[in-house]
């Protein structure tokens, strides 16, 4: 259930930090009108469920700050978490009825919902949205594929720096920054977190985060709060192609 405060949310639409990169991207005013009139928000506490595989989902929506993972469980009991849901990512499916993960905020964590049923609705009248929304999918396919790659041949180290530059990546692209310079960040999973995401022990991760912080690839203030100063050698380190053949 959620908690009372957790819908007090408001947000403007022109100060949106997600807009460019939301399912409403290419809306024009008259569509984000009638967006408007299916919207809420959402807030969720770090830990909390946004939604348990196999319930009845009724709203989908955007990530708008924070971050959440997708965790699959399997009859024994045993999960295994299967992604995570970066600012802007879209959650849940037209079409579908109920939730094919477990959905829960790492962190506290804004969603902008719209009501299913209007969402799938306005989805046939208004082109700039189901577009959007097929991008966005095949955007998600193509980390998907990478992904695969990350967890099936990458070395420990190469895990970690992957994982780094994916977040670094995004949080350039929703500030509408560059990678030419120095890119701060604020991790947004814990190691424990990371260690479960990347099929890797805690100790691993964090000997390898000390390595690269010892490399100087990295820079780390705390353990959550990264610079990475130059995203070339990171890249490298993730053994991933220098020409924009990364996941974002």
């Amino acid at each position: 259930m959620l908690k009372e405060d957790s819908l007090s949310v408001t947000q403007d639409c022109g100060d949106c930090p997600i807009r460019h990169r939301a399912v409403c991207a290419r809306c024009e005013t008259d569509e984000l009108e009638r967006l408007e009139n299916i919207k809420y928000y959402r807030r969720y506490e770090a830990g909390q469920t946004v939604i348990w595989s196999g319930d009845r989902m009724d709203f989908v929506g955007s990530v708008v700050s924070g971050i959440a993972t997708l965790t699959q469980t399997m009859e024994d009991g045993r999960t295994q978490m299967v992604g995570l849901l970066l600012p802007s990512d879209f959650v849940g499916r037209p079409g579908r009825s109920t939730a094919a993960y477990d959905v829960v905020a790492t962190t506290d964590m804004v969603m902008c919902c719209f009501r299913k049923a209007p969402f799938e609705d306005l989805m046939e009248r208004t082109p700039h949205i189901a577009q959007r929304l097929l991008q966005m999918t095949l955007d998600e396919l193509d980390a998907a594929r990478e992904w695969m790659l990350v967890l099936g041949r990458k070395t420990a180290r190469e895990k970690i720096a992957s994982l780094l530059s994916i977040i670094a990546r995004r949080d350039a692209t929703l500030n509408m920054g560059g990678l030419d310079g120095p890119v701060t960040f604020d991790l947004p999973l814990t190691r424990e977190a990371m260690a479960d995401y990347l099929g890797l022990t805690l100790e691993t991760v964090s000997r390898q985060v000390s390595a690269l912080k010892k490399d100087g690839i990295i820079q780390l203030e705390g353990k959550r709060h990264i610079t990475v100063p130059d995203m070339t050698l990171l890249l490298e380190e993730a053994g991933d192609d220098t020409d924009g053949g990364m996941l974002i």
